[in-house]
Parts: C-alpha cells; sequence; structure tokens
C-alpha cells in the first residue's frame, strides 16, 4: 500500500472534491438520519482532507466547499471582456493581492449569462455594456486543479454603450487597459492565454469560440 507522502497532494486534491460531491448528493435525497450521519462525516472528511493539501483553513473550506445543498453541479463564472484598440479592460482586485482580472464573478440566479456579465462589468469597472459574442468556455479545473470545486468559465465580448466613469466598490480598486505584452500581475481567475484569446475573437468576425 502506497505511503501517504508518496501520493501526490493532486491526488489527495482530487479524491476530496469527489468525496464532497457524492456528500453533497447524498446528502440532498437521503432521508434515513443514520444515512445523513454518514454523508455528513464523508463531507467533513472532504474538508480536512482539502484543508491538509490546500492549507487554506478549515472556515474558509468549509465556507467554499462544504456549505453548499442539493445535487452536485459545476459552479458558474462569468467574464467580461472589453477591447479598445487593441487593448483589454483588466480591473486590480482588493481581495486578491492586487493583482488584476477580468471582470467578472459568480452568476446571480434569475439572470441570463449576457445580464450576469453586463452587471459584473459595470459594478467592478464601472462601464456600461451589452455582452455581445461568446469567447470561450473553461473548464477552469482543467487548469487549476487543486480548486475545492469544478467550474465552468464563461466569457463573452462586451461593447461599451457610454463613456462609463469607474468608482470605488467593495470589490475593485481601479480598471485600466493593457496590451497583450504589458499586462500586469493576473490573478488565478484569467490566464494569459484567456486574455489573448479575447483579443483574438475581437479582432475577427469569424473567430470559433474556445470550449473545453
Amino acid at each position: 500500500m502506497a505511503d501517504r507522502d508518496q501520493i501526490e497532494p493532486k491526488k489527495w486534491i482530487k479524491w476530496a472534491q469527489t468525496l464532497q460531491a457524492e456528500a453533497q448528493s447524498g446528502l440532498a435525497y437521503a432521508t434515513n438520519p443514520f444515512d445523513i450521519e454518514r454523508y455528513e462525516k464523508l463531507r467533513d472528511l472532504s474538508v480536512d482532507i482539502m484543508n491538509t493539501y490546500t492549507e487554506a483553513g478549515m472556515d474558509k473550506v468549509r465556507s467554499m466547499f462544504a456549505n453548499e445543498t442539493g445535487y452536485q453541479t459545476p459552479k458558474v463564472d462569468v467574464r467580461g471582456a472589453v477591447v479598445k484598440q487593441g487593448k483589454i479592460l483588466l480591473v486590480q482586485e482588493k481581495l486578491n493581492d492586487d493583482c488584476w482580472s477580468l471582470p467578472g464573478g459568480w452568476a446571480d440566479v434569475g439572470l441570463s449569462l449576457k445580464e450576469n456579465i453586463e452587471k459584473e462589468v459595470r459594478e467592478e469597472a464601472g462601464l456600461d455594456t451589452k455582452a455581445t459574442r461568446l469567447v470561450a468556455i473553461y473548464n477552469w479545473l482543467k487548469s487549476y486543479k487543486d480548486a475545492p470545486f469544478s467550474m465552468y468559465k464563461m466569457v463573452m465580448l462586451c461593447e461599451p454603450v457610454g463613456a462609463g466613469h469607474f468608482a470605488d466598490n467593495a470589490e475593485t480598486e481601479s480598471a485600466a487597459y493593457f496590451a497583450l505584452g504589458e499586462l500586469p500581475p493576473l490573478t488565478r481567475k484569467v490566464s494569459r492565454d484567456l486574455i489573448a484569446r479575447c483579443l483574438s475573437a475581437a479582432k475577427d468576425w469569424d473567430y470559433t469560440p474556445y470550449i473545453e
């Protein structure tokens, strides 16, 4: 039997993700109190494993990883790409070491994909836009295998519909346009590859969306 220290951390994290998904689905349908107790223990084990191999802290892991209910499905992250004169609009995030990202966040219930993206760009960058074309749908777990849950990242090009004005808010502290060759430090929420796809799509009306 393999020693725990000889097993790659990413394998432990994958096992934790699987345990959490099975436990959450079980809790969604279980009615027997003994089954419920077993699924809760499985979920606690998944939190312990994830904390051990990410060092994120038990409270943070439980909050992000084990507080949802219902059948486990991927979370949806939406991002808006505004391109002007070959440069892309990025926002500087307050909670991520002042690194930069495309404006966006978790999709809200009750809004369409386009409405969610337009809302995020307005709130984080102070710019009213119209989401126009799909750039990409990423399976972000393929890029970051130590993420606590499965996530689809959906990115659309957005066209400004007004001059706009950045205002300080709870999530971002500034907004600016950058060329691909002068990108600032990026958060893990985006990548240089993703931004390059956005810039390519903006200048090519025949661009085919990238879908993982």
